[in-house]
């Protein structure tokens, strides 16, 4: 079963690439289990999603430790399911919405007990590029989803993504050059 974790910024294209993915593998006759968080399916992720349409930092603890119950129901339930692919959308990187130090701690405690996959991809996008985006596609913006929290969240998750085994992929390239490079990649590990 192939493992694959597509995460990012808000607006990097992880659910674009994640469908598109899928696709690929479906085309191939691979079954294909696709997660996505904060998920609408359960509790938990229901629950950070409507944390991240609140304000104030009781709001922020709560849409990260929702969302990261989130993640572990899904790594129980859907991990060691019969797929010949697991896609997840949104995994490790969910840390880097903590404040400083937090973040790098939380994600180090994580990275010792979640599976790790050799094709862990974190699409990276200019903050700017994600805001022009959001503004484009949502009626409704996140807590994490202005120009200055892209910034620091970014800052964030590309250190943390330098120690660990990620691919950064330029996420800011058109959608069809992204994807060829992720295909690519997937099929090589």
């Amino acid at each position: 079963m192939a493992f694959i974790v597509i995460d990012g910024l808000d607006a990097s294209g992880k659910d674009t690439q994640a469908f598109r993915l899928a696709r690929f593998f479906n085309k191939r006759g691979k079954t294909v289990c696709l997660r996505f968080h904060p998920s609408g399916d359960n509790f938990f992720g229901v629950k950070a999603k409507q944390f991240l349409h609140s304000k104030g930092k009781n709001a922020h603890f709560a849409s990260a430790l929702f969302y990261m119950l989130d993640v572990i129901r899904s790594i129980l339930l859907y991990k060691w399911q019969k797929y010949d692919c697991v896609i997840f959308v949104r995994y490790l990187m969910g840390t880097a919405y903590l404040p400083s130090p937090l973040h790098r701690l939380a994600y180090h405690f994580f990275v010792l007990f979640v599976p790790k996959s050799n094709a862990m991809f974190f699409l990276d996008v200019a903050p700017e590029e994600a805001c022009r985006r959001i503004r484009e596609a949502r009626r409704e913006q996140e807590m994490f989803e202005d120009i200055t929290k892209l910034r620091r969240v970014r800052v964030k998750a590309l250190s943390l993504a330098l120690v660990g085994k990620w691919t950064i992929v330029d996420a800011g390239k058109p959608v069809e050059e992204v994807e060829r490079q992720i295909q690519k990649l997937v099929l090589s590990t």
